[in-house]
C-alpha cells in the first residue's frame, strides 16, 4: 500500500487532528502554568492573529481570546494531520512503528519551520509569548508523538480484535 488518498487522509486526518490538537494544547497548557503562571496563556496568545500582540497577556478562559485561540489551534493541528496521514498514515495503519514516529517528527519539524521561520508573525501559533524555547520544543514533540497514534492504536485494536477471532475459532 502506498500513500493514502486525499480522502482517506482527509477522513483520518480530522481524527489523527483532533487527538494532535488535545494532546498539544494540553502540554502547552502545562509548560504556561510552569513558564509563565497560566495554563490557558498559550492558547489566548493564538488569537493574536485577530486581537495583534495584546492575546498573548491575556491569562483567563474568555470567549474573544480562547474562543477564538482554541479553534485556531485545533484546526491547525488538523491540516499537520491531513499531511501527516498523506505521506505516512498508512505506514501507521500498518503498525510499522518506526516510519510512523519518523513521519510524526518529520511533519512536527515542518510545522516548526512553517509556524517559525515561513510565516509571517502575526500567523505564528504565538505561543513563543507565554512559554520557553525549551518548552515549545515539547510542544512540537507532543505533536510529532501524537500524530502516529490513531493510526498505530488502529492497527493495534485489529490485530487484537485478529487474534482474539483465531483463538475463538481454533480453541
Amino acid at each position: 500500500m502506498t500513500a493514502k488518498t486525499w480522502g482517506e487522509a482527509l477522513r483520518d486526518g480530522a481524527i489523527s487532528g483532533a487527538i494532535a490538537g488535545v494532546a498539544t494544547a494540553g502540554v502547552a497548557a502545562l509548560c504556561g502554568w510552569r513558564d509563565s503562571g497560566s495554563a490557558i496563556a498559550p492558547i489566548n496568545a493564538t488569537s493574536h492573529v485577530v486581537h495583534g500582540d495584546e492575546a498573548g497577556s491575556v491569562t483567563g478562559l474568555d470567549l474573544a481570546h480562547t474562543g477564538i485561540g482554541f479553534p485556531v489551534h485545533m484546526g491547525s493541528a488538523m491540516l499537520w494531520a491531513t499531511l501527516y496521514e498523506r505521506a505516512f498514515g498508512a505506514a501507521a495503519d500498518r503498525g510499522e512503528t518506526g516510519k510512523a514516529l519518523a513521519g510524526g517528527y518529520a511533519i512536527a519539524a515542518l510545522a516548526y519551520l512553517t509556524d517559525y521561520h515561513a510565516m509571517p508573525k502575526r500567523l505564528t501559533p504565538g505561543w513563543e509569548e507565554r512559554v520557553s524555547g525549551p518548552s515549545l520544543a515539547l510542544i512540537f514533540g507532543a505533536l510529532a508523538l501524537s500524530l502516529p497514534l490513531r493510526g498505530l492504536l488502529r492497527d493495534r485494536a485489529g490485530s487484537s480484535a485478529a487474534s482474539s477471532r483465531y483463538e475463538s475459532q481454533h480453541g
